[in-house]
């Protein structure tokens, strides 16, 4: 498997594989489109790092993430995403230790994760547990009724 940064040309997949994720509403792809456009157009600028994970010649997954604006030293991952056909098969490990450790090289000392509470994010919350993440805050009712915000938390150093 080959971690890289992602082209222009891996935006079809990426999209693609973003829809047939029953975890993700059309808004919320929407919203991902906006950030992949955005550091397609300028990376630098756009303060996001985008990777993908490449195997057999196809895009297995990819990870958004980026230094938290106004912080010293936080970074947040806001997207990350195996397509349903490659899960469980270590991509996601490697694509997040991959981002942690280019935040350790940029002297970065936290990562936020944040996720909804609702069931379907259950096997994604199971994951980020497994990687050493722990539950900072629950803003309850955050993105509808009952569908709480959950902020996780690692700590770096």
């Amino acid at each position: 498997m080959q971690i890289r940064p992602m082209t222009v040309d891996d935006k079809l997949t990426v999209m693609y594989m973003l829809r047939e994720m029953p975890e993700f509403k059309d808004a919320e792809v929407a919203v991902a489109e906006e950030v992949i456009d955005s550091y397609l157009s300028d990376p630098v600028k756009s303060g996001y790092y985008i990777l993908v994970a490449e195997t057999s010649s196809s895009i297995a997954g990819y990870i958004c993430y980026g230094p938290t604006p106004l912080t010293e030293g936080t970074w947040d991952i806001y997207w990350l995403a195996v397509s349903p056909n490659r899960q469980s098969q270590g991509i996601g490990k490697k694509l997040i230790a991959f981002a942690e450790e280019a935040v350790l090289q940029s002297k970065g000392r936290m990562v936020i994760i944040e996720t909804s509470s609702q069931p379907l994010y259950e096997s994604a919350r199971r994951f980020y547990s497994g990687q050493g993440y722990e539950l900072g805050c629950r803003i309850a009712d955050f993105y509808a009724i009952g569908d709480d915000k959950l902020v996780l938390i690692k700590r770096l150093n």
